[in-house]
């Protein structure tokens, strides 16, 4: 890990799992089942899931493939959440959070696409997914804790009904096979 990763992961620490635990159960209780909110939750999941999945491959080959899946999964849902979710935070008073949002997700594009230049189930490998997968937990949190709660609060259901509407058409055009 480089002293910049070292820094980064010193000044933004990860929740703990309880703390992780309580804010999803808090935002899934804001949801309706089947809006955008529950959406970037179920994929928030997935995208936990599928670190883990990288992390125990026990091959170079199995681990690049789950690196693969990991990456689409990241990169379509930031990409709905940045075409969507971090404009309507900006323009409903959230823009400071909707600026460090951005930050975030372009770090991580980079993270992820420096997992490419390392060698599979090296040492060096595992010390950027890990870094990596704690930066995207810190902001997965800071969503679910606070920005997206505040957001699924904001005007009627017509206007959190095309929230849902284009988060999902921006997820999918990314993600479809």
């Amino acid at each position: 890990m480089s002293v910049l990763d070292k820094v980064v992961a010193a000044v933004t620490p990860e929740p703990s799992e309880k703390d992780r635990e309580e804010t999803r159960a808090k935002a899934r209780a804001r949801s309706s089942g089947n809006d955008w909110l529950s959406m970037v939750l179920e994929h928030h999941a997935g995208i936990e899931n599928a670190f883990a999945r990288v992390k125990s491959a026990n091959s170079a080959a199995s681990q690049r493939m789950a690196q693969k899946q990991l990456a689409i999964l990241l990169t379509g849902h930031s990409i709905a959440e940045e075409s969507v979710l971090y404009p309507a935070m900006a323009l409903s008073n959230q823009k400071g959070h909707s600026t460090a949002a951005y930050a975030e997700q372009s770090a991580a594009k980079v993270q992820t696409a420096a997992l490419d230049t390392l060698e599979p189930l090296s040492q060096d490998y595992f010390d950027k997914l890990e870094h990596l997968r704690a930066a995207v937990a810190h902001h997965i949190h800071e969503e679910e804790e606070k920005w997206f709660p505040e957001l699924s609060g904001l005007g009627d259901t017509s206007v959190q009904a095309k929230l849902t509407k284009r988060y999902t058409e921006e997820f999918e055009r990314y993600t479809r096979s």
